[in-house]
C-alpha cells in the first residue's frame, strides 16, 4: 500500500497544495470526481492518458486513508 501512496504528491506551489498524481497537475480530487460521475477506470484512463491504472488505485487509497479517522462524540 505504501508504494501506491508514493504516487500521490503534495507541492505547495502546484494546484494550491492539493494532492496530485505523480507530480502532474492531475489532482486526486479530479480522479475521484470522474469516478463519482460514473466513469469506469478504462474511461478515466482514456480521458487522462498520462495516468496509469495504479494511479487510480493510489487516488482511491489516498482518499480512503484521509477519510478513515476516528469520530469523537461529545
Amino acid at each position: 500500500m505504501s508504494k501506491l501512496l508514493e504516487r500521490i504528491t503534495v507541492n505547495p506551489r502546484q494546484c494550491g497544495g492539493r494532492p496530485c498524481i505523480r507530480g502532474m497537475r492531475i489532482r486526486v480530487s479530479d480522479v475521484l470526481d470522474l469516478f463519482a460521475a460514473g466513469l469506469s477506470s478504462e474511461q478515466i484512463l482514456e480521458e487522462l492518458p498520462d495516468l496509469e491504472r495504479d494511479d487510480l488505485r493510489a487516488a482511491l487509497a489516498y482518499a480512503s486513508r484521509k477519510l478513515n479517522h476516528p469520530v469523537l462524540l461529545a
